[in-house]
């Protein structure tokens, strides 16, 4: 580091999480800069000390992109209460930390990238960059094509509003759901205000990159081209 970065900058490229869970910890006050209780927005100049919950911290030199299969019944978290798996645990052989972009829920399966890079982070998860992410749904009950229609158009549930880029039925019961932003559990909810039993939600895409391949439980790092295809999507946006 040659230059003054705000201490969430320093925090993502430490390999901690996205800005936004480093904003988090720095709320919490586990984060403290020479000793003292670090704020947000404080800068961290080099040979300055960062620790979150009392452990040093150091950027990660080394830049990890993964594309990970995530089976069901996990948890895209860096810890859990419950004591439920973590997407995490996976990746036991990897020796720098990582963190997930975006996430999947505990129920649902797929495709999700882990990575020590905020910058990628930022740009996988943004709307902006216009990403999109395929979803395969299958139901136990036929999926209403006047409920996507509507979902396309733009829908509210809860209070708050969701929109599809577009859907490809498979078979009745089988749908390919294609999102851009994608919100929290928004596949979920939206299918279930519109009467549909969820049976499998499972991510297939994120951009350029395919779960084919990938076993469940398993991942494979993002190749040169596969990253720089994120980054001028960023560059773009």
């Amino acid at each position: 580091m040659s230059e003054p970065l705000r201490v969430q900058v320093y925090l993502a490229r430490c390999g901690l999480g996205s800005r936004r869970h480093c904003e988090q910890y720095i709320r919490e006050g586990r984060v403290t800069v020479n000793g003292t209780v670090a704020e947000l927005g404080a800068k961290v100049r080099p040979g300055d000390r960062v620790a979150l919950d009392r452990k040093p911290v150091v950027p990660e030199t080394t830049k990890v992109y993964l594309a990970v299969n995530k089976p069901p019944g996990m948890l895209c978290a860096n810890s859990d209460p419950q004591g439920r798996p973590l997407v995490r645990d996976l990746l036991t052989d990897v020796p720098e930390r990582t963190f997930h972009v975006g996430r999947l829920d505990y129920q649902s399966s797929g495709l999700i990238f882990y990575t020590n890079d905020g910058a990628f982070s930022r740009i996988v998860a943004h709307p902006s960059a216009g990403i999109e992410k395929d979803y395969v749904v299958e139901a136990q009950n036929p999926v209403p094509e006047e409920g996507l229609r509507s979902y396309q158009r733009g829908i509210e549930v809860g209070g708050e509003r969701y929109r599809l880029s577009r859907y490809l039925y498979k078979t009745p019961r089988k749908v390919v759901l294609t999102l851009v932003e994608g919100k929290n559990r928004e596949i979920r909810r939206v299918l279930t205000a519109l009467g549909v039993r969820i049976r499998r939600i499972h991510r297939v895409r994120i951009g350029c990159v395919h779960v084919q391949g990938i076993p469940s439980g398993g991942y494979v790092p993002l190749s040169r081209k596969d990253v720089r295809w994120f980054m001028q999507r960023g560059a773009s946006a």
